[in-house]
């Protein structure tokens, strides 16, 4: 009979015993209570308390955690956006009791607090300084958090701003502006390399000109000293120089007529080209500089007899 009661004591005791064990895992706090009353924390390791009277009353992770709050307000160009702010915390290992008793919902007063801030700053900004100075945005969400939330255990690690969504209709408005805008450079970058093509174009032609009235400069100086040596070899044979002026024309009339008639797809009409044109302009020539002799005589005279007189 005793022994029967003898291995129920001995089963409940070896409970209790086991009861006695816990282990608290590593980067995580465990709170202990006496009937109520806070009693300790236990860090990461095998731990001990006290059955029956000993209790686990809460365990608090050390580990940094992220809390994504999205929020809407309105800019001060009256833009309505979504912004999408990420914090990371943390429990402060000499604070556990802090972050366990003084707190029952952190994630709601980090939240509330990341509402006040945002929707203190982002009215006194437009929608293009939104997007510029979203890091702003996140110190001062960081700075009003790590004030408040370090008195109750909390450590603010990091905050950031991870995402700026306007309206849709303001986003579209904002891809036309920004693809008028490129069109525009787009066009001053091409009439720019139009206006450089066109100055370029207008200098080489320049310069063409400018080399071919110097080519044809010296082609009629080279015809004038290949018609005075003409002339002077026509003078040694009695011919006199009005008259080998006039041969030299006729030549070339003759010549011309004959460069002419090699080219077969040639449109060029000479007027005019009867057989007698050749004889006749040599004695239509020979003719007025006859008659242009005289003229300059005649005025020569007059002149002198003014002298005179």
């Amino acid at each position: 009979m005793g022994q029967f009661i003898l291995v129920p004591i001995i089963f409940f005791g070896l409970i209790i015993l086991i009861s006695s064990f816990f282990v608290v895992k590593q980067q995580t706090a465990a709170i202990i209570e006496r009937f109520g009353r806070f009693q300790s924390i236990r860090h990461s390791g095998l731990q001990l308390k006290i059955p029956l009277v000993d209790r686990i009353a809460g365990k608090l992770t050390l580990k940094i955690q992220q809390l994504d709050v999205i929020i809407e307000t309105k800019t001060l160009d009256d833009v309505f956006v979504k912004l999408k702010v990420s914090v990371q915390y943390k429990v402060i290992r000499e604070k556990v009791y802090e972050a366990f008793y003084k707190l029952d919902y952190p994630h709601d007063q980090i939240t509330s607090f990341v509402f006040d801030v945002v929707r203190a700053e982002v009215p006194k900004m437009k929608l293009d300084d939104v997007f510029v100075k979203k890091d702003d945005i996140a110190i001062a969400v960081k700075r009003e958090l790590q004030e408040y939330m370090s008195e109750y255990g909390y450590d603010i690690i990091k905050t950031l701003v991870t995402d700026i969504d306007p309206d849709a209709q303001v986003k579209a408005a904002m891809n036309r502006i920004n693809a008028a805008d490129r069109e525009k450079t787009a066009a001053q970058f091409e009439g720019d390399a139009q206006r450089i093509l066109i100055v370029e174009r207008a200098k080489a032609e320049a310069e063409s000109k400018r080399l071919q009235g110097q080519g044809i400069a010296d082609q009629r100086r080279e015809i004038a000293r290949g018609l005075e040596e003409s002339v002077e070899v026509l003078n040694k044979v009695g011919i006199n120089s009005q008259e080998a002026s006039a041969l030299i024309v006729v030549t070339q009339h003759y010549d011309t007529l004959q460069s002419i008639g090699q080219e077969t797809n040639s449109n060029l009409i000479l007027l005019p080209n009867s057989p007698q044109a050749g004889s006749q302009m040599l004695n239509d020539m020979v003719a007025s500089f006859t008659a242009s002799n005289q003229i300059g005589e005649a005025m020569k005279n007059a002149k002198n007899n003014k002298k005179d007189e």
